[in-house]
């Protein structure tokens, strides 16, 4: 199995040159970029498995960055920030990352989350499950793919975590699932994902699939019991 290729983008020399040091030690390919401009030249040269992203940039942003990648890719983001209140961690959810951690940090703390989004994504992207193909209300998700299209075939980019959740709802369509459930099912605690980011990954999820998103057909919530998958699964 190939070495996984991390990419640490990050304005700090000091922490760039630990990183890479860091996981180079534990077996990862390492490329490093200061700002925006080199993260899109680093990806226009090499296939990067992950994004170790950093909210704090010159120029644009992490989020603003997070949010241009997510609308064309479903490359696994893990944001870094100096600030560690919960309503940043939201925002950088919102903007599509798939894990969050406060500087300052143990590397080995960022370690077990590469791990955890790594083994997520390829968990579920092995072709392992006979049906490889589901369809409900006018969409189709491929499991093998991790893509989803709508009716004209036109491919919805969804974040490993909003794939992983969608995949939870598919594999339980019409139950009420709580928080606990929808975490434990789609792995998230193995990241360190929070209870409150569900609800963050509903609302994205919704924006990508319902017709009105304010009032959700699909994906309702279950005042005091947690949210359904309103649809009528099927299978290819």
């Amino acid at each position: 199995m190939s070495q996984p290729h991390l990419l640490i983008v990050d304005d700090h020399h000091e922490i760039r040159e630990l990183l890479q040091r860091f996981f180079v030690q534990h077996s990862y390919r390492v490329t490093v970029a200061k700002d925006g401009k080199e993260m899109k030249q680093c990806l226009k040269q090499a296939k990067i498995d992950l994004i170790v992203l950093d909210l704090m940039l010159p120029g644009e942003d992490g989020l603003t960055l997070c949010r241009d990648l997510r609308a064309s890719s479903n490359l696994p983001i893990i944001m870094l920030t100096a600030m560690g209140d919960e309503m940043d961690k939201i925002i950088g959810l919102e903007m599509g990352a798939d894990d969050y951690l406060a500087k300052p940090f143990n590397p080995r703390e960022l370690l077990a989350r590469v791990k955890a989004v790594l083994r997520r994504v390829n968990n579920l992207s092995s072709p392992v499950d006979s049906v490889n193909k589901y369809y409900f209300a006018q969409w189709a998700i491929d499991v093998n793919k991790r893509e989803l299209t709508d009716k004209a075939g036109v491919v919805v980019v969804l974040s490993s975590a909003e794939f992983d959740l969608l995949r939870v709802f598919i594999d339980h369509p019409q139950r009420v699932l709580s928080r606990d459930q929808l975490l434990d099912l789609s792995k998230g605690r193995d990241g360190g994902v929070y209870d409150r980011a569900i609800d963050t990954l509903i609302s994205r999820l919704r924006k990508k699939l319902e017709v009105d998103p304010k009032n959700p057909e699909l994906l309702k919530t279950i005042w005091g019991g947690g949210y359904q998958f309103t649809c009528e699964v099927n299978h290819a």
